[in-house]
């Protein structure tokens, strides 16, 4: 079975919460909680979207995007990015992800984007 999305974030109440919207949507999601394996996570699941938080424990989200963007493997490099962020946009961030969501969101903005992305 293919991994529709997997999602690095450290706060649980978020990920669980997060892991339910699109659960009951019929996503595959698998969560990771810190920065520190973030891009190993990505490079084992190979999902079709990864859903990042922008502050994580060890390792920002900012610097795991860096990573994947220039990752050898083109196809693991152009994996779509949807990053979490309570502190706003950045143009950096905006140029490197696909997509930005401010936190709090609203769960219909989450699923509509992950849709949106994963269409």
């Amino acid at each position: 079975m293919v991994l529709d999305i997997l999602m690095i974030e450290d706060e649980p109440n978020i990920a669980e919460a997060v892991r339910f919207i699109l659960g009951r949507d019929g996503w595959q999601l698998q969560l990771h909680a810190d920065g520190l394996g973030g891009i190993e996570a990505i490079r084992q699941a190979r999902p079709r979207l990864v859903i990042l938080d922008l502050m994580l424990p060890h390792r920002s989200g900012a610097e795991i995007l860096a990573d994947l963007r220039s990752d050898p493997d083109a196809a693991l490099a152009a994996t779509p990015v949807l990053m979490l962020t309570a502190r706003g946009q950045t143009p950096e961030l905006a140029a490197q992800a696909d997509a930005v969501l401010g936190k709090p969101f609203a769960n219909d903005d989450l699923r509509a984007q992950v849709r949106r992305m994963l269409a």
